[in-house]
């Protein structure tokens, strides 16, 4: 007969009413919520503000190709183009400032359950690890352009008949002056002005991307002791949750282990309370199989030959002993 357990309840509600510890517990279960939840809500400004980088980034790959393609630079393509560089460089540096206030907020606070320190730092390691392959697609990006502006300088040196290696190329960059490209030049015709006008854009627009990409370098530098930092954490994630799966595989086995033998002394049983059907008294008896032995409701089984009556079980020879 089930029993009610209303009044019982009612007495406890009355008893935590009375205790002031129990609103006290409430207030810290209701701060931690609201630590989680603000929690969260960063992770998640961080993360769009990611993405929006990696929306940018393809733009400014998109408006490379429309430049390259150009057989003129387009001022408002350029232009363009910088805002969205602009646009990279300071959400890059707002995430990368946010990722380090976040690590140093976990550093220092000490009031957080193991399993919220765990969280953040999983979180943390999740972002950075998110930021930085964006930016190295940046940076790729970013040497990919420059890469194609040196050849197309090239190529319209060679049209002005001056021909020149790679080396003395990446030279004539470093210089960081135009005229060292056009000087000894005899500019004659229309084709070889504009090829010279050509080459002094894509001389500016690699100027530009040089200071770029120091900047990226200078970030990449901040952003590795960040990262390097969470090797350690990573690493013991990284091997509990494979300790985890080899548990988890361990206990598949082992619960299909336990059913096959649960199914097993189901028909051991089923046989034995058949056999003290007989009319002759049995105390106890023994039956061949595999060579196994174990107890089951107080009858010894031993899986070896032994002398007795034989008997036909499902198909199996049971040997019995019966005893007067």
């Amino acid at each position: 007969m089930t029993k009610d357990r209303l009044p019982a309840l009612r007495a406890a509600q009355n008893t935590e009413d009375s205790d002031p510890d129990a609103a006290y517990v409430a207030l810290n279960m209701d701060d931690n919520s609201r630590f989680m939840s603000d929690f969260f809500a960063h992770v998640d400004s961080l993360r769009t503000n990611i993405d929006k980088i990696s929306e940018l980034v393809d733009e400014v790959k998109r408006l490379h190709s429309t430049i390259l393609a150009a057989p003129q630079a387009d001022d408002r393509t350029k232009e363009e183009l910088e805002e969205k560089m602009a646009d990279i460089k300071k959400l890059a540096n707002d995430v990368r400032l946010r990722l380090k206030k976040m690590e140093d907020d976990h550093e220092q606070t000490t009031n957080n359950s193991p399993a919220h320190t765990r969280i953040g730092k999983a979180q943390l390691f999740v972002l950075t690890q998110k930021f930085c392959d964006v930016m190295n697609n940046y940076n790729q990006v970013q040497v990919a352009y420059r890469q194609k502006c040196k050849e197309r300088i090239q190529r319209q040196l060679e049209i002005t008949g001056r021909s020149v290696t790679d080396g003395e190329v990446e030279e004539m960059l470093e210089s960081g002056n135009p005229a060292v490209f056009t000087q000894g030049i005899m500019v004659e015709t229309a084709q070889a002005k504009q090829s010279l006008a050509d080459i002094e854009a894509r001389h500016g627009d690699i100027m530009k991307l040089e200071k770029s990409i120091k900047e990226l370098h200078d970030m990449f530098i901040d952003m590795a002791a960040l990262v390097q930092t969470q090797g350690e954490m990573i690493d013991r994630i990284e091997y509990n949750v494979v300790q985890s799966e080899n548990f988890v595989k361990a206990a598949s086995t082992d619960t299909k282990k336990a059913v096959k033998f649960q199914s097993a002394a189901r028909r051991k049983l089923i046989i034995c309370l058949d056999l003290t059907k007989q009319k002759r008294k049995m105390e106890f008896f023994y039956f061949v199989e595999k060579n196994y032995y174990t107890y089951l409701f107080g009858c010894n089984y031993c899986y070896s030959r032994v002398d007795g009556r034989r008997m036909a079980w499902h198909q199996k020879i049971v040997y019995v002993q019966f005893i007067s």
